[in-house]
């Protein structure tokens, strides 16, 4: 299950280097010793895995419910479906139904935030701006939420979001040491391949629900509905 969320995390920062690079490019932090920069660069990431965390706990709490109702499985092939479908979806599609409008507010909210803790270069400012970050939208975020959905309770909830923090790691720093290499047109090329890494993971979902009996990618069914029945006790000798 975690696999899925360290593949979302790898794969997402190609996104993360066009859509948060900007933010990581202009942390407090290029004036600073070798070890003071690694500090305040993992305070960063810390604020930010804390995030994603927090909202994981809501999403496990609400795959919880529906886990104990017996929709694992169904649960599963609709996310991987949802998945698949934002991408094959025409944006243009989507934008007609204004989802996001009722978020403006609170972005600008983010923004205003993110733009006062950026003028500060203590360490708390570091983990607010990370926290702050990790709120933002996302359409990666927003694929590693619908798989932190399939989770069974907050804590895993919780566990699967900072799986996929720790995967965008790597990337993110690398932006924040060595901005030369992320040239516009290399983001460009790694924002078209986002769709098709999307598509993947999202066909791990639909496998997963069918439970064909592949171990770690589609568990046999009677794998996955452990924990959804009861298991009767043994009779008592006479």
């Amino acid at each position: 299950m975690y696999s899925t969320a360290l593949l979302l995390g790898l794969l997402g920062s190609l996104h993360c280097v066009g859509m948060c690079g900007p933010i990581a490019l202009v942390l407090p932090v290029h004036k600073s010793s070798t070890l003071q920069k690694l500090l305040k660069i993992t305070l960063y990431h810390i604020g930010r895995i804390t995030a994603y965390g927090s909202i994981g706990v809501l999403f496990g709490l609400l795959g919880k419910g529906l886990y104990l109702a017996g929709f694992q499985q169904r649960l599963s092939i609709i996310l991987g479906v949802i998945m698949v479908g934002s991408v094959l979806i025409p944006t243009q599609f989507l934008e007609k139904f204004q989802i996001s409008k009722p978020l403006y507010l609170f972005i600008n909210k983010l923004k205003s935030g993110l733009g006062k803790q950026l003028k500060r270069k203590s360490n708390k400012a570091l983990f607010t701006i990370g926290f702050l970050n990790g709120f933002l939208p996302c359409g990666m975020v927003y694929m590693a939420l619908i798989g932190a959905l399939a989770t069974v309770n907050p804590t895993q909830g919780f566990i699967y979001m900072a799986v996929y923090g720790l995967g965008t790691i790597p990337l993110m720093t690398l932006v924040i040491y060595s901005k030369s290499i992320f040239s516009i047109q290399f983001r460009n090329r790694a924002q078209k391949a986002i769709p098709v890494f999307v598509v993947l993971i999202g066909a791990l979902f639909i496998l997963r629900g069918f439970g064909i009996g592949i171990p770690y990618i589609s568990p046999s069914n009677a794998a996955l509905q452990i924990g959804t029945t009861a298991v009767p006790c043994a009779t008592p000798p006479q």
